[in-house]
C-alpha cells in the first residue's frame, strides 16, 4: 500500500511539473529610439523583426517602440520607415510618440503616419512599462 502511494505521489508531482512546462511563457518588450539617425533607425527596427521572427518568441511577445527626441523622424511621413514600420504594425508592434517631443519640436499629428499611437510622455512610458516588468532595450 505504501508503495502504490508513493507512486501515486510521484505522478502527480511529475504531471503538475509536465502542466507547468507547457504553459507559454508571455514576453514584453518595451524598445527606446531617440536617435534621429538612419542607421541607428533601421538598426532599431531590424533588431524588432527579428525578435518577432524568432520562432521561440512567436505568439508569445508583446513589443512597443516609443520614440521620443530624435527618434520622432522614424514616424514623420516626409522619411522613408512606413513600409519598414507598417511591417511591424501588422506584427502586433505597438508604435507610439512622445507628445512632450511633439510639442517641444512644433510637430503635428498630422505630420506623422496615421497609424501611430501617442504617450503623454515617452519617457513616463519607458518608466511604467518597465515597472509592469516590461525589458527595456535601448539600441
Amino acid at each position: 500500500m505504501k508503495k502504490v502511494m508513493l507512486l501515486l505521489c510521484l505522478f502527480s508531482i511529475l504531471g503538475t511539473q509536465y502542466a507547468m512546462s507547457q504553459r507559454k511563457t508571455k514576453y514584453k518588450a518595451i524598445y527606446q529610439l531617440n536617435s534621429d539617425d538612419d542607421k541607428t533607425i533601421r538598426n532599431t527596427l531590424r533588431n524588432i523583426k527579428n525578435a518577432v521572427e524568432d520562432p521561440r518568441l512567436q505568439g508569445k511577445v508583446t513589443i512597443e517602440l516609443v520614440a521620443h527626441g530624435g527618434g520622432v523622424t522614424a514616424y514623420k511621413k516626409d522619411h522613408p520607415y512606413e513600409s519598414l514600420l507598417q511591417e511591424l504594425r501588422t506584427k502586433g508592434v505597438l508604435l507610439v510618440e512622445c507628445e512632450n517631443t511633439m510639442r517641444e519640436r512644433n510637430i503635428s499629428k498630422e505630420e506623422l503616419f496615421p497609424f501611430i499611437q501617442y504617450t503623454p510622455s515617452g519617457n513616463g512610458e519607458l518608466i511604467m512599462k518597465q515597472a509592469e516588468g516590461w525589458s527595456y532595450v535601448h539600441p
